[in-house]
């Protein structure tokens, strides 16, 4: 019999876990951090890297590792986990809620 797939639920939920606890005991707070990173990047790359951009910069370090080994939950939890973070750097709340957002695509 072959291993239990995550569901869609238990990878955000873990990737939840990470970024608001676990990750935050272990490597400090999220925004000084990425902030720290994309200094750091900068300099080095000789162009401006936003800290919300490290986030999107290391979920696709993510998915290339998802290419190598594509079965590895990992991956696809610290992705989710990334972008949440970069997106809470810097995505705006829509002003109007009153109607349901409409999903574009997927499995449901």
């Amino acid at each position: 019999m072959g291993k239990a797939k995550y569901t869609r639920s238990e990878i955000l939920d873990t990737a939840k876990e990470y970024v608001t606890k676990d990750r935050a005991a272990t490597h400090g707070d999220m925004e000084s951090n990425l902030t720290a990173i994309s200094h750091l990047w900068s300099i080095y790359l000789d162009t401006l890297i936003k800290p919300h951009e490290v986030g999107v910069m290391m979920t696709l370090l993510k998915c290339a590792r998802s290419m190598q080994n594509p079965k590895h939950a990992d991956n696809y939890i610290d992705g989710a986990g990334y972008l949440s973070c970069s997106a809470e750097l810097i995505a705006s709340k829509p002003k109007d809620k009153s109607e349901p957002a409409v999903f574009q695509g997927g499995n449901t």
